[in-house]
């Protein structure tokens, strides 16, 4: 018997739909060295699982759903396993805890909040479009929530959560941050996918909070590649273009060869976005992923 060992890059604990997981190699080495993180978008934060923990770190979104469910897993994941321990994954349960289930307290929030993100088509939970995606093959089994759970809350022991406005954290900041910044499409219903308004207002707001605070901090964010964003961030250092596959997963919806509609993707498609920095991209060192080794027994 031999023991190999395997390196696995650490992942969010969520399914989330516009989440970087497929872009992270390549957004990895545009970040600098910094030692106080922050991302005003976090979603399925799949940045901040892929690089290591810093000293200050510090997580926000305004769905305080999502949040809340972030907190449990930091401070309660065994009482969060054990709700959801025994309950398997299944379209009537799905249902269930869509529109029936009244939680009565914040862990029993986290429970139904994850429970129908893993079971949901794309990780989507605004509840019109929150329809049952799970499949046995495609998806993470119930079996195996308990250990991914325990690995993610880990990462989170040092986290600061923030529900609040964008505009809000990022003039709460102090100096020598680095911000990913990761907010919903411009040239997209983004209101399809996310419990949280984003409108054109938004948009403007948050290139004029960053320019006005650019000289506090470092930033890098994503957006979809269009002529508006690249106007409406003129004043950056630099905008580069860049593009990597999506996979979304087939569900019970697909194989019955129902529409998907809404705006939803077929399984493959290229994300084509543009990554804007207050800094020089290409003179950067990049951070090194964080990534975990576990012992593999071969016989």
């Amino acid at each position: 018997m031999s023991k190999n060992k395997v390196r696995k890059l650490s992942n969010s604990p969520f399914r989330y739909p516009g989440g970087k997981f497929y872009a992270r190699k390549l957004i990895l080495p545009c970040i600098p060295k910094h030692d106080k993180y922050c991302e005003p978008f976090v979603g399925g934060g799949s940045i901040f699982f892929a690089k290591p923990n810093t000293k200050v770190n510090i997580l926000n979104d305004k769905d305080s759903e999502l949040i809340n469910t972030y907190i449990q897993i930091r401070d309660n994941v065994e009482d969060l396993i054990n709700l959801l321990d025994g309950i398997p994954a299944s379209k009537e349960l799905h249902k269930y805890y869509k529109l029936d289930y009244s939680p009565s307290n914040d862990l029993e929030r986290a429970m139904r909040w994850f429970y129908l993100n893993r079971t949901s088509y794309s990780g989507i939970m605004k509840q019109a479009n929150c329809y049952w995606g799970y499949g046995d093959k495609y998806s993470m089994r119930p079996e195996n929530w308990p250990k991914h759970l325990r690995t993610t809350s880990g990462r989170l022991k040092l986290v600061k959560f923030l529900s609040l406005d964008f505009q809000e954290v990022i003039e709460y900041l102090e100096e020598d941050f680095f911000l990913f910044i990761d907010p919903p499409y411009f040239g997209a219903d983004q209101d399809k996918f996310y419990s949280c308004s984003f409108n054109l207002e938004d948009h403007y707001r948050l290139s004029e909070v960053l320019e006005k605070n650019s000289s506090k901090f470092k930033f890098l964010i994503t957006y979809d590649n269009v002529p508006e964003i690249r106007e409406m961030y003129n004043w950056c250092t630099s905008i580069q273009d860049n593009e990597w596959n999506y996979t979304i997963n087939r569900t019970d919806d697909q194989k019955n060869k129902k529409k998907l509609s809404d705006g939803y993707k077929s399984n493959r498609y290229k994300g084509k976005e543009i990554f804007i920095t207050n800094y020089d991209i290409n003179n950067v060192s990049g951070v090194e992923p964080f990534v975990f080794i576990k012992q593999l027994s071969l016989f």
